[in-house]
C-alpha cells in the first residue's frame, strides 16, 4: 500500500484533508516578526521588513537608524535601504501585483520601492485634506489602496499604475469604525472599489458617490476579510462568532462560535473552503462543517493568502497550508484501494521485483488511464522533489501498459515541475504551487526573475519553454551596464556582444539607449553600430549626438522619412554653413532638402545655393519669388510692391548673366523687368490695375482700346514688336472698340504687311458687313474674296469671285454655304456647268 507517513501529516476538516508542509527554513538572522512591520507579496513574492515605529523595542546591537530590508520567501536578503522619510509614522505597507512596495506615512505621502529597495519617483500625495487629517489605517488590494483618516474620511487610489487619489463619500461617523474590508473593483457592479465599515450592529458600504447601510443586526463586527472572488465575507463578531456572509449581506453561509470573544490578530481565507483565525499562539482553521483544526505556535506568524491556500511565515520557517488535492488523496490516503493508489503500490512492488506488481496492474487494467492521470496530477502538486519523481515514475510505469494515455500531458508536467523546482530553490525563493504558476503564467514569472536579477535562470527557463529570450537578454545587458561603471567601454562591449548575439533580431538600439542614459555615450555609439534596423538606429544616433553617422545610415537605408528626421534635427543643431557642407556630399539628403526648402524655406535654400555656387538656381528662386509677390492682393492699383518685384527680377537677371549657359534667361528677365516697369507706369497714369502681369501683346491691345496710342507705340518700340504683329493687334483692338473710321484710316496709312484679310475678319466678327465691304474688294486672292462675300451672304459677288478662281471644290463649299437659298444654289450649279469643273 501507499506510504502511510505521507497521509500521517494531514489534518481532516470534516471530509477534506489539509496539509502544512514546511517550504523553507528561513535564512535570515535576528528577525523577530513581533518587532517589525512585514509585507509579503502573493505568488511567492518578496517579503519587506522594517522596524515597527509604533512599538517600543530593545535595539540590542543594531543601529538606531531604521532599515527597510527586502528578502525572498526563503529569507535570503535581496536588498536594503535606510528609511529616512519625513511625514510621520509608517502606517501601511504592501506589495502591488507588479511587485512594487507601497509605503504610506501619516501625512498621506505614498513612497514606492522596487525589489532592490530603490525609491521610485515621483512620490504620491493623497491630497491636502488627507495631509491635514493624518492617515490612521490602510487597506490594500492587488493594485489599489484605501486609507482612513483621523476624521473618519476615506481616500482611495484605485490603480497605482495611474495614481489619481480620490475621496470617497463621507460615512458621517462619530467614532472610528471597528473594522474595515474592501471589495475590489473587478468584483463590484459599478466597477469602482467598495469599502465595508463595521459600525455598531451593522455595516456601511461606502462608494465614491454614496453610502449604504447593510447587515443590520449582524454586528458589532470586530474583524472582516473578503474572499478572493469577492462574493463572501468572513467576519468575527463581538461575542466570539465567526460568520461567513455573502458580500451583499443577503444570507449567512455558516456560523461558528469560537472559544474566545477576543478578536483574532489575523483573519484570512484558505482558498475558498475554510477560514483561518490567528490569536497569540493559536491558528484555528474553520470550515463550513465539522470540528475546526487547531495549530499551535510558540512564535509569531504572518498569514499570506494565496489562490489555493495560505503561506505561513514565522521567524524560523515558511509553511504552506493548503487543501490536499483529490489526486493526492486518492493515492496516499490510508487504506486507499483506488486505481491510482494501486498503481503507485505496483511501482513499489516492481522496484522490489515482486510479482505483486503485475497483480496490481491486472486489477486496474480498465482504469489505468485515470490512475496515470492521477499520478501525474499529484506530482504537480508536490513540493518534495523525490516524491514528484516517484509519482512520475509510477505514471510512466502505468503508461507502458496503456495505449490510451495522452503522453503530452506527462511531458508538459515534467517541464512545468522543472521550472517550478528551479524557482523554488532557496537562492531564488519563489515557492509557487502549480495552480499559482498557471494563474501567474510563465512570461510574468520570467519578468519577476529578471527583476530580481536572476537572469541566468530566466534565460534557461525561456529557452527550455521555447519562449522569446530577447526580454531576458535585454534586461541583463541593461543591468550589466548599470553595474559595470569601472569596466572600460571596449571590454564591456565584448562582454555584451557575446550574449546579445545569442538572440537574433535583438534591439541593440534599446541597450545603447540605456548606455547613453547611464552616461556612457561612447559605449552607446559602439553598440548602435550593431543595430540592423535603421528605424531604431538612426533616432538613437541623433540622441547621442552622432549626427554625421545618423545621416549616413539614413541615406544608406533609402528611407526618406528617416532622412528628413535627421535633416530637421541637424537643421536645428548646426550652423547653416556646416549644415550645407554635410548635405552637399550626400545626393539623396541634398535633393530631399531642396525639395522641402523649395516649398517652405526659400531664403534658406537661396543661402544653400549661394554657398555651393549655384547662382542660376538662386536666380530661378528669385524669379519664382517675384511671381509669388505678384499674387499678393496688395500688388494692385499701382501698389509699391511692384518696386520690390522689379528689383528681385533685376537681381535674378544679374545672376543669370554670370553664366554663359543662361543668356536666354538673362535676356528674358531683363525684358520682364522692363515690361513690369512700363505696366506699372501705365496703371499709375490710367488708375486702372489691368496691365501688370499681362503679355506684351495684351498690353499693346489694352493701350489701343483705352485710346492711348502713344503708349502702345512706345511698348511696340521698346520690345521691337514686328510690323505684322503690330497690325494684327491694332486691327482687332480698333474693331473691339468699334472705331471704324480709325480702322479705315489705319488701313490707308500704307499697304498693310498682313494684307486686308484681318480687316475683313475683324469687321465680320463685329457683325459689321458694311465695313467689311470696304476691304473685301482689296483682297488679291479671288478665293479669299469669294469666301468673304459668302460669309456676309452676298451670293452673286461670291460667285463672280469664284469664277475667277476656277476652283470646283471652292464652288462646292460655297453651294453648301447657301444650301438654304435655292436661287443662290442654282447660281453655283450654273457656274460649275459653264466652267466645266467637277
Amino acid at each position: 500500500m501507499a506510504n502511510v507517513s505521507v497521509a500521517a501529516e494531514w489534518q481532516l476538516l470534516y471530509n477534506r484533508y489539509y496539509r502544512k508542509p514546511e517550504i523553507y527554513p528561513m535564512q535570515w538572522k535576528h528577525i523577530d516578526l513581533n518587532r517589525n512591520k512585514v509585507a509579503a507579496a502573493s505568488f511567492g513574492g518578496p517579503i519587506a521588513v522594517i522596524r515597527d515605529d509604533s512599538k517600543i523595542v530593545q535595539l540590542y546591537a543594531e543601529s538606531a537608524l531604521r532599515k527597510l530590508r527586502i528578502f525572498n520567501s526563503a529569507g535570503v536578503q535581496i536588498s536594503e535601504t535606510v528609511w529616512k522619510h519625513p511625514g510621520g509614522r509608517l502606517v501601511g505597507m504592501a506589495w502591488t501585483d507588479d511587485q512594487t512596495l507601497i509605503c504610506v506615512v501619516q501625512d498621506g505621502t505614498v513612497f514606492r520601492y522596487n525589489v532592490h529597495a530603490e525609491l521610485q519617483e515621483p512620490n504620491i500625495s493623497m491630497g491636502k485634506e488627507c495631509f491635514e487629517q493624518n492617515v490612521v489605517e490602510c487597506v490594500f488590494w492587488g493594485n489599489g489602496m484605501v486609507c482612513i483618516t483621523e476624521a473618519n474620511q476615506l481616500f482611495c487610489i484605485s490603480d497605482f499604475k495611474n495614481p489619481n487619489p480620490c475621496k470617497l463619500a463621507d460615512p458621517n461617523l462619530d467614532e472610528y469604525p471597528l473594522c474595515v474590508a474592501v471589495i475590489e473593483p473587478q468584483y463590484t457592479m459599478s466597477g469602482n472599489v467598495e469599502v465595508l465599515l463595521g459600525v455598531n450592529d451593522h455595516v456601511l458600504l461606502v462608494e465614491e458617490d454614496g453610502v449604504q447601510q447593510l447587515g443590520v443586526g449582524v454586528g458589532p463586527l470586530q474583524k472582516m476579510v473578503v474572499s478572493r472572488n469577492g462574493k463572501l465575507l468572513a467576519s468575527f463578531t463581538h461575542d466570539g462568532r465567526l460568520l461567513v456572509i455573502s458580500t451583499d449581506f443577503s444570507k449567512i453561509i455558516f456560523e461558528y462560535s469560537c472559544e474566545s470573544a477576543l478578536p483574532p490578530d489575523q483573519l484570512a481565507w484558505c482558498g475558498m473552503d475554510s477560514v483561518l483565525l490567528y490569536w497569540d499562539d493559536t491558528l484555528l482553521m474553520v470550515g463550513p462543517y465539522g470540528d475546526p483544526v487547531r495549530y499551535l505556535y510558540d512564535e509569531p506568524i504572518i498569514l499570506i493568502p494565496e489562490c489555493d491556500g495560505v503561506r505561513i511565515l514565522s521567524n524560523t520557517s515558511m509553511e504552506f497550508l493548503q487543501r490536499v488535492p483529490d489526486s493526492t488523496v486518492s493515492i496516499f490516503k490510508i487504506g486507499s484501494t483506488l486505481p491510482a493508489a494501486l498503481l503507485y503500490d505496483a511501482l513499489e512492488h516492481f522496484d522490489r521485483r515482486s510479482a505483486k506488481a503485475d497483480e496490481n496492474l491486472r486489477l486496474i487494467r480498465a482504469s489505468l488511464p485515470e490512475a496515470v492521470e492521477a499520478c501525474i496530477d499529484a506530482a504537480g502538486h508536490e513540493f518534495d522533489v523525490s516524491r514528484q519523481r516517484t509519482l512520475l515514475r509510477a505514471a510512466s510505469y502505468g503508461q507502458a501498459f496503456c495505449s490510451h494515455v495522452q503522453r503530452d500531458r506527462f511531458q508538459e508536467m515534467c517541464k512545468t515541475l522543472r521550472v517550478l523546482n528551479a524557482v523554488r530553490n532557496t537562492g531564488i525563493g519563489i515557492p509557487l504551487s502549480i495552480q499559482q504558476y498557471k494563474l501567474l503564467t510563465a512570461p510574468v514569472l520570467i519578468g519577476r526573475l529578471i527583476n530580481v536579477h536572476q537572469h541566468l535562470v530566466a534565460l534557461m527557463i525561456s529557452e527550455y519553454l521555447g519562449m522569446n529570450q530577447e526580454v531576458v537578454i535585454m534586461h541583463w545587458a541593461c543591468s550589466k551596464i548599470s553595474a559595470s561603471l569601472a569596466i572600460p567601454d571596449a571590454t564591456l562591449l565584448e562582454i555584451l556582444l557575446d550574449k546579445l548575439r545569442l538572440c537574433k533580431g535583438i534591439s541593440f538600439a534599446a541597450v545603447a539607449a540605456h548606455a547613453d542614459k547611464n552616461g556612457r555615450r561612447k559605449l552607446a555609439a559602439m553598440l548602435v553600430e550593431h543595430e540592423s534596423r535603421s528605424s531604431k538606429q538612426v533616432p538613437l544616433l541623433l540622441s547621442i549626438g552622432e549626427e554625421d553617422t545618423a545621416l549616413t545610415k539614413a541615406t544608406e537605408s533609402g528611407d526618406t522619412d528617416l532622412v528628413y528626421l535627421v535633416l530637421f534635427h541637424i537643421w536645428q543643431k548646426r550652423p547653416a554653413l556646416e549644415y550645407f557642407g554635410m548635405i552637399q556630399a550626400r545626393p539623396l539628403a541634398r535633393d530631399l532638402f531642396i525639395t522641402y526648402a523649395r516649398c517652405y524655406k526659400h531664403e534658406f535654400l537661396k543661402d544653400f545655393f549661394l554657398s555651393t555656387g549655384q547662382l542660376q538656381d538662386v536666380a530661378f528662386l528669385l524669379w519664382k519669388e517675384s511671381w509669388e509677390l505678384g499674387k499678393n492682393p496688395m500688388a494692385s492699383k499701382g501698389s509699391p510692391l511692384h518696386g520690390p518685384r522689379i528689383k528681385i527680377i533685376e537681381k535674378a537677371q544679374s545672376l543669370f548673366s554670370e553664366t554663359k549657359e543662361h543668356t536666354f534667361e538673362s535676356k528674358a528677365a531683363e525684358e520682364h523687368a522692363k515690361l513690369i516697369r512700363i505696366q506699372h507706369e501705365l496703371e499709375v497714369t490710367t488708375k486702372q490695375a489691368i496691365f501688370v502681369d499681362s503679355s506684351i501683346s495684351d498690353t499693346i491691345r489694352t493701350c489701343i482700346v483705352l485710346g492711348n496710342h502713344r503708349a502702345a507705340m512706345k511698348v511696340k518700340t521698346e520690345f521691337k514688336v514686328s510690323e505684322k504683329r503690330w497690325y494684327w493687334l491694332k486691327v482687332f483692338a480698333l474693331a473691339t472698340i468699334r472705331d471704324w473710321d480709325a480702322l479705315e484710316k489705319f488701313s490707308k496709312e500704307k499697304r498693310p504687311p498682313i494684307g486686308y484679310r484681318p480687316f475683313v475678319e475683324a469687321c465680320i466678327d463685329a457683325d459689321e458687313k458694311g465695313e467689311a465691304l470696304k476691304y473685301i474688294p482689296k483682297l488679291t486672292d479671288p478665293r479669299e474674296r469669294a469666301e468673304s462675300y459668302a460669309r456676309i451672304g452676298m451670293a452673286k459677288e461670291a460667285a463672280d469671285a469664284a469664277s475667277q478662281a476656277k476652283d470646283g471644290e471652292l464652288l462646292g463649299r460655297l453651294k453648301l454655304t447657301f444650301a438654304q437659298n435655292a436661287a443662290a444654289s442654282s447660281i453655283f450649279d450654273t457656274l460649275r456647268d459653264r466652267l466645266g469643273v467637277a
